[in-house]
């Protein structure tokens, strides 16, 4: 049975893909059999012939080193760097439930794990004409589990915690917290992981520097934010 986790940010730029990336890496590095899945992915450059790059599934497994095909990574790519429901009215093509529920159940026959980013932050519309499709409709589509990555640094409290709580109203379970651009023994980010599993009862499950190549954490730990 295929077990699947949504990666979530507090906003947009706090480096969910470049520590999905980290994540993908460890759990191939494990043996299990893994995907990166995108909904809809916008601000992305094209290559020498015109044709749209998927940035972000790229960077995923370049540094995961999955053999996955780019082409089943993201059904929904634009060029321009808005959110996915502007860009789609600009460029056309405008996201369905159906086709990325179409590319998640077949990712699912042949995987143990599926890592999914959304974009943006929760909060983040990828469709708002001929459906009203929020990230949080993809998440409960496919009964996903969250895990939520912040900034490490100042006015992370504020962002983690009014995440966790939107999350929290809608139903939508979250595994734990990591931090992004962390900078260890800094005084400032010590008390933000203080203050934020205080005030949301999750654990930062671990701590990502710039720089990082691989993810610090265990590796049941990384196992059961799948359950």
């Amino acid at each position: 049975m295929t077990k699947s986790i949504f990666i979530t940010g507090t906003g947009t730029d706090v480096g969910k893909t470049y520590v999905t990336g980290l994540l993908v890496k460890k759990l191939h590095e494990m043996g299990k059999k893994t995907a990166y899945y995108k909904a809809a992915m916008s601000g992305n450059d094209r290559d020498e012939n015109g044709e749209l790059i998927p940035g972000d599934a790229m960077w995923v497994k370049n540094t995961s080193g999955i053999p996955q095909d780019p082409k089943t990574m993201c059904p929904y790519i634009y060029e321009t760097a808005v959110s996915p429901h502007l860009a789609s009215r600009l460029e056309g093509n405008p996201v369905t439930m159906e086709k990325v529920a179409e590319g998640y159940e077949a990712l699912k026959k042949d995987h143990d794990y599926i890592v999914m980013e959304g974009s943006g932050g929760i909060l983040c519309p990828i469709c708002f004409d001929e459906a009203k499709i929020m990230l949080e409709d993809v998440i409960q589509e496919f009964s996903l589990p969250c895990l939520m990555i912040a900034d490490a640094g100042l006015g992370t409290i504020n962002s983690v915690v009014l995440t966790y709580e939107y999350m929290k109203q809608k139903g939508i379970p979250c595994k734990g917290i990591i931090f992004n651009h962390y900078h260890p023994g800094d005084f400032c980010e010590e008390d933000n992981r203080v203050m934020c599993e205080y005030m949301t009862g999750l654990k930062v499950l671990a701590f990502v520097k710039d720089g990082d190549r691989d993810l610090q954490i265990d590796e049941q730990t990384l196992l059961n934010i799948f359950e």
